[in-house]
């Protein structure tokens, strides 16, 4: 058996470093859940948090990193402004109160969670401004269309290493990942097993018995092969576990396109064009 290689970082434009997966914490929601799941993900050998302000559950990961004893130079942590607090002074006082919130003096990663019409510029200067004062290391965005990243180039200083955005056998998005990666900008998935929607497609479950693995496993081995960062989620110590496993095998060329061509361009969340002409997730 090969060694893990979930450690493996990629290099972002900044010149800083990413890992290739990371652990989600969407919906964990207590101190009990939220410590159970962070070791396992741990020993499973993630070393990237992914929240929010809009998880609510930053005052219960920051604990449960220290509860734990886990090192905060051996984290990446990432964290995301709420729509409801985007403008530039609401901006970098929110980002204070995560700060604080996850025990920490910095964020590895801080990404503007929707665009917001009203306060597309302010809240990424803030942005700017909270990488120049140190407390984050790099900037990104998440929920970011083509036209949202042309609009933002025309008056931002420097332009997101990362675009987190939905991403999955059945919303492959691949006019927006040519244009992140023609920019330069790291593509991240959430939601990558499209909530679960994709683990029962019969083509998904052929190749999944090929190669004596979950369909889950598979999923996040085609995203990893297309260079994107993963962020998987569960609350299952055996899941998050075998969510990691994806480094000992390979999907070949004739694979890559059999789920490249399950695309639906079917959402599972919000329409960004919709939150960012009303400023809220319906």
């Amino acid at each position: 058996m090969a060694p893990t290689k979930i450690t493996k970082t990629i290099k972002l434009a900044d010149g800083n470093h990413m890992p290739v997966m990371g652990f989600g914490t969407y919906k964990i929601g207590d101190q009990e859940t939220m410590n159970t799941a962070i070791d396992a993900a741990w020993n499973a050998g993630y070393r990237m948090f992914d929240t929010a302000m809009l998880y609510r559950n930053e005052d219960i990961l920051g604990p449960a990193i220290q509860q734990l004893g886990l090192p905060r130079e051996g984290l990446f942590l990432t964290s995301k402004v709420a729509e409801v607090v985007q403008g530039y002074d609401r901006t970098m006082k929110a980002v204070e109160g995560s700060l604080k919130r996850l025990q920490t003096d910095y964020l590895d990663l801080l990404l503007v969670h929707w665009p917001v019409r009203e306060y597309f510029f302010d809240t990424w200067k803030a942005m700017e401004q909270l990488k120049a004062d140190g407390k984050v290391r790099s900037i990104g965005v998440s929920n970011y269309t083509i036209s949202h990243l042309e609009l933002l180039a025309t008056q931002a200083k420097e332009m997101p290493v990362v675009n987190q955005v939905e991403y999955h056998p059945y919303l492959n998005q691949q006019a927006l990942f040519d244009y992140d990666q023609e920019k330069n900008i790291v593509t991240e998935a959430w939601s990558p097993l499209g909530r679960r929607a994709v683990l029962d497609n019969p083509m998904l479950m052929k190749i999944a018995k090929h190669h004596q693995k979950s369909v889950a496993q598979i999923v996040l081995r085609w995203e990893l092969q297309h260079e994107l960062v993963t962020i998987p989620k569960s609350t299952h110590p055996d899941r998050i576990k075998e969510n990691a496993e994806i480094f000992d095998f390979d999907l070949d060329v004739d694979e890559m396109t059999m789920i490249d061509i399950l695309n639906r361009n079917e959402r599972t969340g919000n329409e960004p064009e919709i939150v960012y002409e009303t400023g809220k997730q319906y």
